[in-house]
């Protein structure tokens, strides 16, 4: 496949504009559903960009909707066989977060809050490693190893010289101190974490246990952004058999505020450099 295509985006973007479609023409998912002698449920899978669309599907929803510009229809087509291409992520096989993945493949910006551990993006290998062995105890050697080298190549957004990811971060201080694997395993860590913490477009920022309560109480969360402003900002929170997307506005702008209030009451970048680097001194006693 194409470098640049994203079949998890070109899903969402096409999603997006069939619902327009629907909606100028003034027809709900269950009317659509009935039409075509489907599910509602299938319809609004493939608006919200969960399911593969196919460019039969594309066709049949194009009839209903009454759509006479072949050009549109052409395009829309286009999108759903890109939409079936394959991420690099797939080359890993089966991965249960890939929707996450491909999101996060196109994101512009990313803010990430971490109450536990340091977010997967500025994991080092062995620090992944023993998260992964850690949360996953009963995962095979096999199983360990594919999810290192995915988390290590989804890295490859924050190092990219032509685009990088914009990433802020804050995370509790437990996330320092609570040891994953060694105490050698946390210096190198945190020493890796005040290095990339350093870079311009990388911003790491150190909730304090003397902050006392917090709105980052209720759970970890991420806020990805992207470069079209066709596609919608998504608020994603990990689960362990299944994750949450949240797209609607007034969610993202809901989880936005908590994230201000977060950095807020979090050390500044150069303060939380400084606090992360002390506490790797600590583990090299």
């Amino acid at each position: 496949m194409a470098a640049n295509v994203n079949p998890t985006v070109r899903r969402r973007r096409l999603g997006s504009e069939l619902r327009k479609l629907r909606e100028t023409k003034g027809m709900t998912a269950e009317e659509v559903a009935a039409r075509l002698l489907v599910s509602q449920s299938k319809i609004s899978r493939l608006e919200n960009g969960r399911r593969s669309i196919s460019q039969r599907d594309v066709r049949d929803l194009c009839g209903v909707y009454g759509v006479e510009d072949q050009r549109i229809v052409d395009s829309l087509m286009h999108m759903a066989k890109e939409s079936r291409q394959q991420g690099w992520w797939h080359a890993f096989g089966d991965v249960p977060y890939s929707v996450y993945i491909g999101l996060e493949t196109e994101a512009e910006s990313l803010r990430v809050y971490d109450s536990l551990v340091v977010p997967g993006l500025l994991q080092t290998r062995n620090y992944a490693e023993a998260v992964i062995e850690g949360t996953l105890p009963e995962a095979t050697p096999e199983q360990v190893d594919k999810r290192i080298d995915i988390r290590l190549r989804r890295q490859e957004r924050i190092t990219d010289p032509a685009s990088p990811l914009r990433f802020w971060v804050v995370m509790d201080e437990s996330a320092l101190r609570r040891v994953v694997g060694s105490k050698d395993v946390m210096r190198e860590q945190l020493e890796y974490l005040v290095q990339m913490g350093s870079q311009a477009h990388v911003t790491v920022q150190v909730l304090p246990y003397e902050a006392g309560a917090h709105p980052g109480m209720s759970g970890n969360f991420a806020i990805l952004e992207f470069p079209d402003a066709t596609d919608s900002s998504v608020v994603y929170i990990e689960g362990v058999t299944s994750d949450l997307y949240l797209e609607k506005p007034v969610d993202v702008h809901g989880y936005s505020v908590m994230y201000e209030h977060l950095r807020a009451q979090a050390l500044s970048a150069e303060a939380s450099r400084q606090f992360i680097a002390d506490a790797a001194k600590e583990y090299a006693r």
